[in-house]
């Protein structure tokens, strides 16, 4: 069997289809079909090509992988557990993580250090619930520990910036009640609220 055609697609300019006998068999990106070294006029063998339909499919899941981890910073974890509903096999699940960690588009300690930067910019979430959303995420616990500790942000200065920034909705203006259950769930500790209410009643 020959491969009679290989095509740029129109929909997906970074994948070339592949034609065995006048026929689309299968598809590979440019950097997996650059790495097969197949030409136009070259012979297959009805394995050789059962072969590069597995190839067709692993690289397939490897550029949907790399399109996740474009969108924005994930885990190991996050990418391991997409690959596992997309039903990758264990072994490719390995071998795609690996390549995204080789190339730097996948990092936990760089995941965690934008992890705790956009929750304290844009939450202004506490060192807890921080904590606890990076354990969910199966960040390993000296991760957290090192770049919470690298973490500069003044906790008590932004509680009360919580506070007062609450206290000009409604809901939370006069009723100390709702907002100290409010910042128990963002993860601040009862004496801290505590304290920080008292501090901007003064």
């Amino acid at each position: 069997m020959v491969i009679t055609a290989i095509k740029q697609q129109v929909k997906s300019a970074n994948r070339y289809s592949i034609f065995v006998e006048g026929k689309y068999s299968f598809s590979l990106s440019e950097t997996a079909l650059l790495e097969s070294k197949i030409t136009n006029g070259q012979e297959l063998t009805a394995e050789q090509i059962a072969e590069y339909k597995q190839l067709s499919a692993d690289d397939k899941l490897y550029n949907r992988a790399l399109n996740y981890v474009a969108l924005r910073p994930r885990s190991v974890w996050e990418v391991e557990f997409y690959l596992k509903r997309k039903d990758a096999p264990l072994p490719l699940t390995e071998q795609i993580t690996n390549k995204l960690q080789n190339l730097g588009l996948l990092d936990d300690r760089k995941f965690a250090e934008s992890f705790v930067h956009d929750r304290r910019l844009l939450r202004s979430a506490s060192t807890r619930k921080i904590q606890l959303e990076l354990r969910k995420k199966h960040i390993a616990s000296e991760v957290i520990e090192q770049v919470l500790t690298d973490d500069e942000t003044d906790e008590g200065a932004m509680l009360r910036d919580v506070i007062e920034r609450k206290r000009q909705q409604s809901k939370y203006r006069d009723d100390d009640l709702k907002l100290m259950q409010y910042l128990a769930r963002q993860g601040f500790g009862y004496g801290d609220i505590k304290q920080a209410l008292e501090e901007s009643k003064d």
